[in-house]
């Protein structure tokens, strides 16, 4: 992206996202040299990755010729920093518990949004064919646990390949499963109160002590997410579907709708398609 290419976007964004851009890039370049300083290179890539991912709206505009509403800007915006900056560097993860549960219930809300509008952006240009209100809310469901899905996708394979713990572990006091069956008859085990786990290696010597029960290695979060991403898709769908059926009524999924802008080359106003 030119230069003239972000003073044009600057020119057609709404002032309200541009400033929310520039404060929350401001931070996370202080955030990046504060990392430098203190040899924290992984934290400082991270940083890097957040600059680059505040400039996926300006990208979109520029190549894919899609405009974003500033309401659904700021919001992204907010998230990437919430996630990256607050969430991995300053481990508001770990400071507070629900940090990573709003996040992906906010996630689920605003891919449903995504994949919801390029439904209905489609609906609305097509002659002659119009597809049904419900029809709509399920692909933007759809859509939005797909990308849920994917997410902890990445997630294992993070934790499996570069040995990280996205999928945050957590101690639970109660277990139940068939593989300490010793008979093997597929009956549950239920091993319940558990007050510490002792861990060897295979030459008997004592690993560590995890206190309090036992250790889950990420399914629990792993299934956490994807319900809380489920609620937040599903809270979308609903407003779309309502917005599809009654559009002077139910309009707020018009505040996350986005918008084809007319390219260059592309003159008059645009014809909506005519499917016969």
């Amino acid at each position: 992206m030119t230069l003239q290419n972000f003073i044009d976007i600057y020119h057609n964004s709404s002032k309200r996202s541009i400033i929310v851009y520039l404060v929350l890039r401001i931070l996370t370049l202080f955030c990046l040299v504060r990392e430098l300083m203190l040899g924290n290179y992984g934290n400082a890539f991270l940083c890097v990755i957040t600059l680059l991912l505040f400039a996926i709206p300006f990208f979109v505009k520029d190549k894919l010729y899609i405009s974003l509403p500033s309401g659904l800007e700021i919001i992204i915006f907010c998230f990437i920093f919430a996630a990256d900056i607050l969430g991995e560097i300053n481990n508001f993860y770990g400071q507070f518990r629900l940090w990573d549960t709003m996040l992906h219930t906010l996630n689920g809300f605003l891919a449903a949004s995504v994949g919801f509008s390029l439904v209905d952006l489609l609906n609305t240009r097509v002659r002659n064919f119009q597809l049904a209100p419900v029809f709509v809310a399920i692909v933007a469901f759809c859509f939005s646990m797909t990308v849920g899905v994917t997410w902890e996708f990445m997630e294992f394979s993070a934790d499996t390949f570069l040995k990280t713990d996205a999928q945050k572990d957590r101690i639970v006091r109660d277990i139940y499963s068939i593989e300490l069956d010793p008979r093997r008859s597929n009956t549950v085990v239920p091993v319940r109160g558990i007050d510490h786990t002792v861990l060897y290696d295979r030459d008997g010597n004592v690993l560590m002590t995890v206190e309090g029960g036992y250790l889950d290695i990420g399914l629990i979060d792993t299934m956490k997410d994807l319900i809380v991403n489920m609620i937040g898709a599903v809270v979308f769908s609903v407003f779309g579907y309502l917005y599809i059926a009654d559009r002077d009524h139910y309009r707020l999924a018009e505040s996350f709708q986005i918008e084809r802008l007319k390219r260059p080359e592309e003159d008059g106003a645009e014809e909506p398609l005519d499917t016969e």
